[in-house]
């Protein structure tokens, strides 16, 4: 007996529950994808596996609806891992450890993986059914969609012949998406040069912590801090005031998330160390103050630490604090059109410090190009001014809203059917696979929606279980509905 045992729809959270025994972080994802694999070829259906690993299932359509329009059933995979600070957890070989509590299961200190496991698990429910009519189906399971679309972008057009999709990567239940933003990574480097610590100092670990995070792109209009911009500030204030000397410098975990946690190893002289805590103390304050609202918890601490060889040079060090200070970060303009939509944004994800360099990689979005690629001359204009490495890779394009879209109205119909009232259509500014496919296909027709599910891309993550079966019943209706 599972911990989803009972919960229905049942084999929806049967698979799900399945898949977070098995490790699939974005870049790691043979093992669920053989996985997949092995369900669609016991199924005695045509089951394909990719170079990239995308898994492609596909099913005949049952009596009376073998000639209706074939539907692709699309999700991810791949999840981001994401932990508590200080909990003992391996992604790469520790199942997930799920909870139920009230309506909801939750993985309390990691990610769940409901974005986007609950995607494949109602596709392999549905594949295994005998009692849901449907079109024929082209189930398609795409790798590393959290950290660059590349499984979407290296698809072969030809492995997909449906021109109506599904996707099931959205997170709120009653809306439908009909376009997303398009998105890029961009990594800031920063060569480092070393000098002797010196003599009378004292070192310490500035930590910034407490803080929600989320996703970088659904969440990004909550107001919530990052913690690498905060840390930026805190050493700028501390820089402007002591003498102080900069060793190590760590942020983030993933550039798609708004980042939680930040430290940073430094030094002063002993003469100053009254100075550094209380400008810590005062800049921790004013941080409380600011962010009491959407992150009650942000603590900026200081603690004493072992001995330091080697720092950065001042130069190094001031470099460093500049690009924390002046990258653009949350939200960089609002749409004129839909009210309440991000229009573009930066976010400032991971800070790592290596041998030789330390990096600061961003994820930006936008709806429109033109706002997209002004966001990355801010950054290349700033890698330029200190002296640094600008590179941009894994950009995906926008999904522009289609106004005659057959799939939107079947949707819309069969919710007024079910639940007597309307469905919404909304844009997002997340990042979809959609855009990808609309490029790659040309004329297909698309949606996205999927169940209420909470903290995405953050520990505590949590998934609706009356959500997802109103959401899974909606999914049946509309392959029924399909003409």
């Amino acid at each position: 007996m599972g911990k989803l045992s009972g919960l229905k729809p049942e084999r929806v959270f049967y698979y799900f529950e399945e898949l977070t025994k098995i490790p699939r972080c974005s870049n790691d994802e043979k093992r669920v994808s053989d996985y997949l694999k092995e369900v669609g070829l016991n199924l005695g259906l045509e089951t394909i596996q990719d170079e990239a690993l995308n898994i492609i299932i596909k099913k005949p359509g049952t009596p009376g609806y073998e000639n209706k329009p074939t539907v692709v059933l699309q999700g991810h995979m791949d999840m981001v891992c994401e932990k508590c600070d200080n909990v003992e957890f391996d992604f790469s070989k520790d199942p997930i450890n799920i909870s139920v509590e009230g309506d909801y299961v939750i993985a309390k200190e990691t990610t769940l993986g409901a974005d986007n496991g609950i995607a494949v698990a109602m596709a392999l429910a549905i594949l295994e059914s005998n009692d849901i009519d449907h079109p024929p189906l082209e189930v398609l399971i795409t790798t590393n969609e959290e950290t660059g679309l590349t499984g979407a972008a290296s698809l072969d057009p030809k492995h997909i012949t449906g021109r109506i999709l599904i996707n099931i990567d959205s997170e709120e239940e009653g809306t439908i998406l009909g376009s997303c933003a398009g998105g890029e990574r961009n990594i800031i480097t920063i060569p480092i040069e070393w000098e002797s610590i010196g003599n009378d100092k004292a070192t310490f670990v500035l930590r910034v912590s407490g803080l929600l995070g989320g996703h970088s792109g659904m969440e990004i209009d909550k107001g919530r801090g990052n913690s690498n911009k905060i840390l930026g500030r805190a050493l700028n204030k501390i820089n402007e005031e002591i003498d102080l000397k900069l060793a190590y410098i760590d942020g983030g975990s993933k550039s798609n998330a708004i980042p939680r946690l930040a430290f940073a190893k430094i030094a002063v002289s002993n003469a100053e160390v009254d100075k550094l805590k209380s400008v810590v103390e005062e800049i921790n304050k004013d941080v409380r103050f600011e962010l009491s609202t959407s992150d009650k918890d942000v603590m900026i601490t200081l603690e004493e630490s072992g001995e330091l060889q080697n720092v950065f040079t001042k130069e190094v060090t001031n470099k460093i604090i500049t690009a924390l200070m002046v990258i653009p970060n949350g939200i960089q303009t609002m749409s004129q059109d839909i009210e309440g939509l991000v229009e573009s944004s930066n976010n400032l994800g991971v800070v790592k410090t290596y041998e030789d360099k330390v990096t600061i990689e961003c994820a930006m979005r936008s709806s429109v190009g033109s706002l997209k690629e002004n966001i990355a001359q801010q950054l290349k204009l700033i890698a330029r001014a200190i002296d640094a490495k600008y590179l941009s890779t894994s950009a995906y394009p926008a999904w522009e809203y289609n106004k005659d879209s057959y799939i939107r109205e079947v949707f819309k119909v069969s919710y007024k059917e079910l639940f007597g009232k309307d469905l919404e259509v909304a844009a997002i500014h997340a990042g979809l696979e959609c855009g990808i496919f609309k490029e790659k296909f040309g004329d297909i027709d698309m949606v996205s929606f999927g169940p209420n599910i909470k903290g995405v891309h953050a520990p505590g993550e949590s998934l609706s279980i009356s959500s997802t079966e109103r959401t899974f019943e909606l999914l049946k209706k509309v392959l029924g509905n399909i003409k």
